[in-house]
């Protein structure tokens, strides 16, 4: 499985942008995943729900299945959380996994920034930042996208990880 990531400030685009890319990389045949980074507090669940009374009881893990999906919830309970490379073994074999968030990890990333958040450039601190995607240009010799060209960033990604031919390499018998 290829990991790639994205890396900027809370209201750079983040989101959006992976959510552009995903539907280009799937019209590849890519089977593709994703983890994201929450810095806070986080719930799928719902009070009231069956699921939900079952963890709040005291459950470590819920899982909740259908016809059309199912959901693990694993509560920590004080448990440590998860490093990165740890959630990426716990995923279904995929070709691609996408990483939104986690700043700090090691893994080549593409820097979403936008100016009116106001916030610093990671770039200049972070050697695994291999391409930026803004609304601004930034003085530096790293690849560069406009935030609004999900297919030229999509290229870049799919090229960087030695995946440009994913549509025929998932053809072949």
């Amino acid at each position: 499985m290829k990991v790639f990531g994205f890396a900027g400030y809370s209201g750079s685009g983040k989101t959006t942008l992976i959510e552009q890319l995903i539907p280009l990389f799937t019209a590849r045949r890519l089977r593709v995943s994703l983890i994201k980074h929450a810095h806070h507090r986080f719930d799928i669940d719902h009070p009231g729900k069956d699921s939900y009374r079952h963890r709040v009881a005291g459950c470590t893990e819920v899982l909740v299945s259908s016809s059309q999906r199912w959901a693990l919830m694993h509560e920590l309970r004080g448990s440590p959380e998860l490093r990165l490379s740890e959630q990426i073994e716990l995923l279904s074999p995929c070709e691609l996994v996408l990483v939104e968030g986690f700043k700090h990890e090691l893994l080549p990333k593409i820097e979403v920034h936008r100016a009116e958040t106001g916030e610093p450039l990671l770039f200049p601190l972070d050697p695994n930042v291999v391409a930026i995607a803004s609304d601004q240009h930034h003085d530096t010799k790293l690849p560069q996208f406009d935030l609004n060209a999900p297919p030229a960033i999509a290229a870049f990604i799919l090229n960087y990880l030695g995946l440009s031919n994913a549509e025929s390499q998932q053809m072949e018998p």
